[in-house]
């Protein structure tokens, strides 16, 4: 199975909010629904980002990288935060 990392950016501020993963189905379930979603390698099964949470992303717009192997997503957050951990984003500084 193919995966194809997408990197997910807020429209406005630019922000990258996290990595997913997208194997064909997701791909062609986010550009029919206009929702994120992903293949979640830990579960072995598609999942619509914010499908337990509440906080979903809807879709922008969505770039190919000039190789055509990485996606870029950018959306609008319906919610409070991206991460499961209740962050904004899935990112942290690490500290040197």
């Amino acid at each position: 199975m193919k995966l194809t990392p997408a990197i997910i950016q807020d429209a406005k501020t630019r922000n990258v909010y996290m990595l997913g993963f997208m194997n064909d189905e997701a791909f062609t379930l986010t550009k029919q629904t206009g929702y994120v979603y992903f293949w979640s390698r830990k579960r072995k099964k598609i999942w619509k980002k914010g499908e337990t949470s509440g906080n979903v992303l809807k879709v922008l717009s969505m770039h190919e990288d000039c190789d055509k192997d990485t996606l870029l997503i950018q959306v609008n957050l319906i919610g409070s935060c991206v991460c499961h951990t209740g962050n904004i984003t899935c990112f942290k500084k690490i500290n040197q």
